[in-house]
């Protein structure tokens, strides 16, 4: 385990730490099947917004498969480090604050993959507002969300984990539920307690 002197991962400082120190558990490494068997079902390319990258081998996936993609990270280091890894692909990772950021375009879809659970649970309320704000009616939230309804289940993190029912409570009042299943590829760190599901906004 890396020596971090940054320990709220609210700061861009704490995500800096660990993409300089090759700290990265919560990377998969590649493309994950659920999302690329939602990208081979889809009608066409849809206007895609990735908050919190990473490493971006979803945005590479995306913008080699002709969809318009953005991934944001606001951590300077998680954002040279994706560039580094994509390639020529790279020009689709901006640094910026998801709070913050408003695309160039209208969003069809909002990708998520480790932002929600990378952030400590009193900001889960401003993210589900921010991802209602920034989709109009119609557009679709989809990826994995990571849950645990044990009644003794830890908010230690990240990964913060979050029950299903009170996952359901803050996205209802924006969205509604499209499809869920259970994730067969999940890192270990994941495994178990990861759920794909797509979401519609009202």
């Amino acid at each position: 385990m890396a020596d971090f002197l940054t320990r709220d991962p609210r700061d861009p400082q704490f995500w800096d730490e660990r993409f300089e120190k090759n700290f990265t558990p919560w990377d998969k490494g590649n493309v994950p099947a659920d999302l690329q068997a939602f990208i081979q079902a889809a009608a066409g390319p849809m206007n895609t917004l990735i908050p919190g990258c990473g490493n971006g081998y979803e945005a590479a996936f995306l913008a080699q498969a002709g969809w318009p993609v953005v991934a944001i990270d606001f951590s300077p280091a998680a954002v040279r480090s994706a560039q580094a890894a994509i390639g020529e692909w790279g020009k689709h990772v901006i640094e910026a604050d998801f709070f913050a950021y408003t695309p160039a375009q209208p969003l069809d879809l909002i990708y998520e993959r480790a932002f929600f659970c990378a952030l400590p649970p009193a900001m889960r309320t401003d993210i589900v507002k921010r991802w209602a704000t920034l989709l109009p009616a119609g557009a679709l939230l989809a990826g994995y969300f990571f849950f645990d309804d044990a009644p003794d289940a830890s908010i230690k993190g990240p990964p913060f984990t979050i029950h299903s029912a009170a996952f359901r409570e803050l996205m209802l009042p924006y969205f509604a539920l499209l499809e869920e299943r259970a994730v067969s590829d999940s890192i270990p760190v994941f495994a178990g307690k990861e759920r794909w599901q797509v979401w519609r906004r009202l």
